[in-house]
């Protein structure tokens, strides 16, 4: 089953209710609707996690969390997903979504050398925010919906495969 697979990854729930900055949601944690393992919760709880990845911003476990919570998807796989987008990551994941917004728009790419400062980020942002902007947000929605429709039919075939495994053991 799904649930036994996913259920090995995932952290304790306790630890993620605990966590300093997620306590702000309070009570709105202690939802059992927020901890289940179905098809819909998980689906709902990849498209959170994978739009929030690649929106440029810092901290993005926290609305990830306030989707899931408002959405009641799984809140574990919404925040875990989060972390595709780390530190290594990042700049690869910009790049894309900038290479998608040139793309998009029609704009020539401009070379750059990656820096990790809010120096070089303000100074190369000020002349390449609409495409990297515009990727972002085409990415994300992409990224949001494969990761639904993907999610409802790779469950979808499992449980059915079960069934069939099932029938031909009678």
């Amino acid at each position: 089953m799904p649930r036994k697979f996913i259920k090995r990854f995932l952290p304790d729930a306790k630890k993620i209710r605990e966590h300093k900055h997620l306590r702000m949601f309070g009570s709105a944690l202690h939802d059992p609707n927020l901890w289940h393992l179905n098809r819909r919760s998980v689906s709902v709880a990849f498209a959170i996690g994978l739009f929030m990845t690649f929106v440029p911003m810092p901290f993005q476990m926290i609305p990830a969390a306030a989707l899931a919570i408002y959405l009641r998807a799984n809140i574990l796989i919404a925040i875990a997903l989060v972390w595709i987008s780390n530190p290594l990551t990042i700049p690869a994941i910009f790049y894309f979504c900038y290479l998608v917004g040139t793309w998009i728009l029609g704009a020539p790419v401009n070379p750059f050398e990656f820096e990790f400062s809010w120096q070089w980020f303000a100074s190369e942002m000020s002349h390449d925010w609409q495409p990297f902007l515009l990727g972002s947000l085409v990415v994300s929605t992409i990224a949001s919906l494969a990761g639904y429709w993907g999610i409802q039919w790779l469950w979808r075939w499992h449980v059915v495969r079960e069934w069939e495994k099932r029938k031909n053991r009678k």
